[in-house]
């Protein structure tokens, strides 16, 4: 009976080993949180630190025109994130997208698909009451190297219709009716 109770508390020790919490993996890289999950972060995406000067704060970014975004992370002097934020003037050759998560306001750029070039925008962010709107100039440089467009899809079919070498035969008839004269006696 001694036996029986050893073994089994054994096999519980070793169990309750086994199911033990082990601390999560560090991330491999800093990337921006995406609490969206359908967001893919681009091959290539270099920030530069945010400068603070006389118009603003400006940001430089280096991004491939892969379809994924590159992420310039900002936050209020005092941590928080800006209570709202707009974008003043539009990305030429891209589409950019801003929103608060975790403490920090966070701005995705995504350029179009291929581009290789310059591309820029403002954003507005408005801090909590009180406190003027400070502007980001956000510059990027789009890389397309490697990248390569899907072909296009093919035309859809339409059918038209042919003309048939069977010709309809019409047969015209005319009919001469034969009038009598009248005599005259």
């Amino acid at each position: 009976m001694h036996v029986r109770a050893a073994a089994s508390l054994l096999m519980t020790g070793i169990l309750i080993t086994g199911c033990a919490q082990k601390p999560l993996p560090a991330p491999a890289a800093a990337i921006a949180p995406n609490p969206f999950g359908y967001l893919k972060q681009s091959a290539v995406c270099t920030v530069s630190p945010i400068v603070n000067g006389p118009t603003g704060r400006s940001a430089k970014m280096s991004v491939r025109s892969d379809d994924g975004l590159c992420t310039v992370a900002l936050s209020q002097p005092d941590g928080t994130a800006y209570a709202s934020f707009l974008l003043q003037t539009l990305p030429a050759h891209g589409k950019a997208f801003i929103y608060n998560y975790n403490n920090q306001t966070l701005v995705n750029y995504t350029a179009t698909t291929a581009y290789a070039g310059p591309d820029g925008f403002t954003v507005s962010l408005i801090p909590t009451a009180g406190h003027a709107r400070v502007a980001l100039q956000v510059a990027a440089l789009a890389d397309a190297t490697g990248v390569v467009l899907p072909p296009p899809p093919p035309a859809p079919y339409v059918a038209t219709p042919s003309k048939s070498s069977h010709r309809s035969s019409k047969s015209t008839h005319s009919t001469r009716t034969k009038h009598k004269k009248a005599s005259s006696s």
